[in-house]
């Protein structure tokens, strides 16, 4: 197994580690806003992804 990729495989421990740690940080009642964010964010991400995409192929369709 190459040693380079090993630090990044995660399993169920490293993910238990990482959600009581981040209950910790910021405590159970900040979580849910911090979830409505990244969701919003994915969002406004993937809308502007997908209309740069829609401008390419009018451009594309303009040559």
């Amino acid at each position: 197994m190459n040693l380079a990729i090993v630090p990044l495989m995660i399993g169920w421990p490293q993910i238990v580690l990482i959600v009581v740690v981040v209950l910790l940080l910021f405590g159970g009642r900040k979580i849910p806003e911090l979830m409505r964010g990244l969701g919003s964010g994915l969002k406004e991400f993937k809308d502007a992804s997908k209309d740069d995409s829609d401008d390419s192929t009018k451009l594309d369709e303009n040559k």
